[in-house]
C-alpha cells in the first residue's frame, strides 16, 4: 500500500509539473502581481481609509511606486554611462595583466600558445555564427515576452489591489462549506506569510545595499551605486542572490582597482553578509517564514534549476506557502485527535472574523 501511495504521489507531482509548464505564461504574471501587491497593499488600504475610491487609491499607489522605480533608475543611469568606458579600458588593462601572468611561472605559456588559444576561440565563435544569430532572435523574442509579462503584471496588480479584499468572502461563498472555510483560512495565512517575507527581505536587502554601497563609494569603486542596486535586488533571492551580487562587486573592484581593492571589497561584503546571516535574517525572518535554512537553500536550487532566475526568486515564497498548508493540515489533524474539534468549520486562530479579507492589514 505504501508503494501504491508513493507512485500515486509521484504521478500527481509529474502531472502537476506538466500543468504548471503549460500554464506558466499565465501563472508567472499572477504570482509576480500577488507578491508585489503584498508590498503595496498597506498604502492602498491607508488611502482607502482616507475616503479615496478604491480605483483612485490603487492608481495613486501604483504611480508612486513607478515614480520611485524610475527615480532609482534615473539616479544610477548617469554613473553607469559615464563609468562604462573607464571600466572597459580597465578591463582591457586587466586582460593584459592576466596575459603577462600566464607567460610567467608557473604556467610559462609562450606568445604562440596564447595566440593559438585566441585563434581557437575565434574559430569556435565563427563556426557557431548560426547559433549566435538564432540566439539573438531568441533574445528578441524573450525581450518581447518580458514586455508582455510586465504589462500583464501591472494590469493584474491594479485589479488585485482594487478588488482584492473581496476575494476571500467571494471564494468562501462560492466554494461553500466545509471546503470554503479551509481554503479561505489557508489563503489568509499564505497572504500574511508572503507579506511578511517580502517586507522583511526588502528591509534586509536595503541594509545590505546601503552598507556595501557605502563601502564601494569609500573605496572609489566604479559603478558603486549600480552595484548597490544589484545587491538590493539580489537580496530577494536568499543566500544565493547576496553571494552573486558580492562576487560581482569584487570582480568590478579587481578590474578597476587591482588586487588590494578587491580584497578590501571582499572584506566589506563578508562583514555585511555575516551581519545579515547571523543577526538580521534569524531575528527578522524567523517570524515571517519559519523555514529551516536548508529548506530555503534547496528551494532556491530547485527553482533556479527548473525556471531560472525567476524560479529562484519565487522558490522561497512558494516553499513558505506550501509550509503554511502543511502546518494547517497538521493543526486540523491534531485538533481532531486531541479534542474532537469540528474540522468542517475552522475558525481563524487570531481572533479575526472568518470573512477577514486576504489583503487586510488587520489580519496581520
Amino acid at each position: 500500500m505504501w508503494s501504491v501511495r508513493i507512485v500515486a504521489i509521484a504521478a500527481l507531482l509529474w502531472v502537476l509539473s506538466k500543468v504548471i509548464g503549460m500554464l506558466w505564461s499565465v501563472l508567472l504574471p499572477v504570482l509576480l502581481a500577488v507578491i508585489v501587491c503584498t508590498v503595496l497593499w498597506p498604502l492602498v488600504d491607508r488611502l482607502r481609509r482616507w475616503r479615496l475610491p478604491p480605483a483612485l487609491a490603487t492608481a495613486v499607489t501604483m504611480i508612486l511606486a513607478l515614480a520611485v522605480l524610475a527615480g532609482i533608475i534615473g539616479a544610477i543611469a548617469p554613473s553607469v554611462v559615464s563609468q562604462s568606458q573607464q571600466l572597459a579600458t580597465q578591463a582591457s588593462t586587466g586582460v593584459q595583466h592576466v596575459q603577462k601572468w600566464v607567460q610567467g611561472p608557473p604556467l610559462n605559456l609562450g606568445d604562440e600558445q596564447i595566440s593559438q588559444f585566441g585563434d581557437s576561440i575565434t574559430s569556435k565563435l565563427q563556426s557557431s555564427a548560426q547559433s549566435i544569430a538564432s540566439g539573438v532572435f531568441t533574445g528578441v523574442s524573450a525581450a518581447t515576452s518580458a514586455v508582455v509579462t510586465v504589462v500583464m503584471v501591472l494590469m493584474l496588480m491594479f485589479f488585485f489591489l482594487k478588488d482584492g479584499d473581496r476575494f476571500l468572502p467571494w471564494l468562501r461563498r462560492t466554494v461553500g462549506d466545509p471546503a470554503g472555510g479551509h481554503v479561505s483560512e489557508v489563503l489568509r495565512r499564505v497572504w500574511q506569510t508572503l507579506g511578511g517575507f517580502i517586507r522583511t527581505q526588502a528591509l534586509v536587502s536595503l541594509i545590505d545595499a546601503v552598507f556595501i554601497g557605502l563601502g564601494l563609494v569609500l573605496l572609489d569603486v566604479p559603478l558603486a551605486y549600480a552595484l548597490a542596486v544589484v545587491t538590493f535586488i539580489g537580496g530577494f533571492i536568499p543566500m544565493v542572490g547576496a553571494f552573486v551580487a558580492g562576487a560581482l562587486a569584487v570582480l568590478v573592484a579587481l578590474v578597476s582597482g587591482g588586487f588590494g581593492t578587491a580584497l578590501a571589497v571582499l572584506a566589506v561584503v563578508i562583514a555585511v553578509q555575516q551581519l545579515e546571516g547571523n543577526v538580521l535574517s534569524p531575528m527578522l525572518q524567523s517570524k515571517s517564514m519559519d523555514l529551516h535554512p536548508a529548506v530555503v537553500l534547496l528551494s532556491v536550487a530547485l527553482g533556479g534549476t527548473t525556471f531560472g532566475i525567476v524560479g529562484a526568486f519565487l522558490a522561497v515564497p512558494v516553499a513558505a506557502s506550501v509550509a503554511v498548508l502543511v502546518r494547517y493540515l497538521g493543526e486540523r489533524v491534531d485538533a481532531q485527535v486531541d479534542d474532537g474539534a469540528d474540522l468542517a468549520h475552522p475558525a481563524p486562530d487570531d481572533g479575526q472574523p472568518e470573512d477577514a479579507p486576504i489583503a487586510s492589514p488587520a489580519t496581520e
